[in-house]
């Protein structure tokens, strides 16, 4: 754990999709984007993932430009190839058809210099889901509330 650096959390998607399987990943990034990651300038809240022709592809990932860039700088959001074994990536296809589950990137960090996603297989929460996640998280505050005044 002492080499791995977060960059990017996606925080919203704990509240908007029950978690059921973790999978990590490579990226596939271009030397302008993986400049911009290690600058931390990396946005994943809006970003999903994809099985295209029996790959694994990252869509809606912003990226954002690097400053010091020429002309060959890159796209912000264009889709990025995953790195991920065949076997997973069949697995994952096939959850995501017959199931209707969907894959969400849940955390991009840096372990010994190369960029990684945690990609989690997940299924949406209805919004009495969501209120009761509410409900739980501020009765555990006021515990934690009560038991600091002891």
């Amino acid at each position: 754990m002492e080499n791995i650096k977060v960059i990017a959390r996606n925080k919203k998607a704990a509240h908007e999709y029950f978690f059921l399987e973790t999978f990590e990943c490579g990226i596939v990034l271009t030397g302008t984007e993986i400049k911009s990651v290690r600058l931390g300038q990396v946005s994943i809240s809006e970003a999903y993932c994809q099985v295209k022709d029996n790959e694994l592809f990252m869509i809606g990932m912003n990226i954002a430009k690097f400053d010091k860039g020429n002309i060959f700088n890159h796209q912000e959001t264009r889709e990025r190839k995953l790195l991920a074994h065949r076997k997973e990536i069949k697995y994952l296809a096939k959850k995501v058809i017959l199931e209707g589950l969907t894959l969400i990137p849940t955390e991009i960090y840096l372990e010994h210099g190369l960029a990684k996603v945690n990609i989690v297989l997940a299924k949406g929460k209805k919004s009495y889901d969501k209120r009761e996640d509410l409900k739980q998280k501020d009765l555990n505050l006021e515990v934690k509330k009560a038991m600091k005044r002891q």
